[in-house]
This record gives C-alpha cells, structure tokens and sequence, in this order.
C-alpha cells in the first residue's frame, strides 16, 4: 500500500501536496504584501505615486491583451 502512495506521488497525481503549496505561498505573499503596505513611509510614497490614474491608464492595454487572447 505504501509503495503505491510513492508511485502515485512521483506520477504527478500527489494535487493535494502542490495545492497546499501553492496556497501556502500565496498567503505568505499577501501577508508580506500587507507588512510592507501597512508602513508608514510606503503609505507616504504610494499616496503620492497616485495608483488610480496609473490603473485608469493601463485598461486600455489590459483590454486590448484580452481581446487578443480570446482570438
């Protein structure tokens, strides 16, 4: 029985390990996101780096890769 988990797990059909790896990573980037964000000094500098023109600004690109890609 132990030797079929090892071989299904070298097939590639271990989904629930990769799953809980790739949840795990993405929930330590959001927390690393949220400790740099959360400072003081980087709340100063993205208030004047102005993000809502900068993502206004890049919707037309964004819509124009979607179109794109859904040819």
């Amino acid at each position: 029985m132990d030797a079929e988990l090892i071989r299904e797990g070298q097939n590639g059909l271990s989904t629930d390990k990769d799953t809980l790896y790739l949840l795990g990573g993405a929930a330590l980037i959001l927390f690393g996101a949220g400790l740099i964000l959360s400072n003081p000094l980087v709340r100063k500098y993205m208030g004047q780096l102005n993000v809502g023109s900068l993502a206004k600004d890049l919707m037309p690109d964004i819509d124009r890769y979607l179109k794109l890609r859904s040819m």
